[in-house]
């Protein structure tokens, strides 16, 4: 009997481990009905006014795709341009693109938005 409680607290606790450590590295936060999520290797809050300046000023072109733009869709592996974020704006191993008028950054792998730059 003891034994079947030790291994269910040890199933319990290998089942929570993940969930809240993903929680203690990603935050969300809804805004109007859209969802960013600033992960590791994100866009930084502070950043973010300066980074969107950049887009504009780059005339990154825009990409539309017929589904709302939200964290974790997948793009279209064709027709879609990446780029390269400047230093000045961190370190990170994503790549960003404007995709229906919204800056996103997507690891580039997968194709997946990590984070809506709002």
């Amino acid at each position: 009997m003891r034994n079947r409680i030790l291994a269910a607290a040890a199933v319990t606790a290998a089942i929570a481990v993940p969930v809240v450590a993903a929680q203690a590295q990603t935050v969300g936060i809804v805004r109007g009905g859209s969802v960013a999520i600033e992960a590791d290797g994100g866009i930084a809050a502070d950043q973010r006014p300066a980074f969107r300046e950049y887009i504009v000023r780059e005339r990154v072109p825009n990409y539309t795709i017929p589904d709302r733009v939200v964290v974790g869709s997948v793009l279209p592996e064709v027709g879609v341009t990446y780029y390269d974020v400047p230093q000045r704006f961190g370190a990170t191993p994503y790549r960003y693109t404007v995709v229906n008028g919204e800056t996103v950054l997507v690891e580039p792998r997968s194709r997946r938005i990590i984070q809506v730059v709002e």
